[in-house]
């Protein structure tokens, strides 16, 4: 009898086993995807990354550095100035790099960030005071990009300015 009990015990258990081994193996594969990808599941963290990358695209324009943007924008970036004109990565950055113009003050609000996978698009307030040809400009324009992620990081790609008219009541 006992030896019986012995072999049905051993029976179960020789079928349960490799179900026992899968949980095990599903489990590790879980872990090491967790691993390898620890940021991937948070879109909070991406979000302030992207929060970030906008605050230091203002603080480039302040100062009229091409620097950030070329470590920044993609190669094949397509923009869309206020006016409609069409520029591409290298116009942007001769735009932003221009001795005409001279930014006395150029700042950022209103920062909303949506992401949907491997792609971002935030959206933002530009506010600005300068000087061109000797005359004092002031303006609010309302700017979006879409942010790429790529293995080295998040890549603008595309990217839309449109002028508010001075009548619109916004929150500096």
């Amino acid at each position: 009898m006992i030896k019986s009990r012995g072999m049905v015990a051993l029976a179960i258990g020789l079928v349960l086993a490799p179900s026992w081994q899968a949980q095990e193996t599903w489990r590790d594969v879980c872990i090491q995807r967790c691993v390898a990808q620890p940021t991937l599941g948070d879109p909070e963290v991406q979000r302030q990354e992207i929060i970030s990358l906008e605050k230091e695209a203002v603080r480039a324009m302040q100062s009229s550095s091409g620097t950030f943007f070329h470590r920044v924008y993609s190669d094949d970036f397509a923009g869309t100035l206020s006016h409609g004109q069409q520029i591409n990565k290298d116009q942007w950055i001769a735009t932003i790099e221009t001795p005409l113009v001279k930014r006395e003050s150029f700042s950022v609000s209103d920062i909303k960030v949506r992401i949907y996978q491997d792609t971002a698009v935030a959206t933002c307030l530009w506010s600005t005071r300068f000087i061109r040809n000797g005359q004092h400009f002031s303006s609010q324009l309302r700017a979006m990009h879409v942010y790429v992620n790529t293995p080295s990081g998040w890549h603008v790609i595309s990217g839309q300015t449109t002028n508010l008219p001075p009548d619109v009541q916004q929150v500096l």
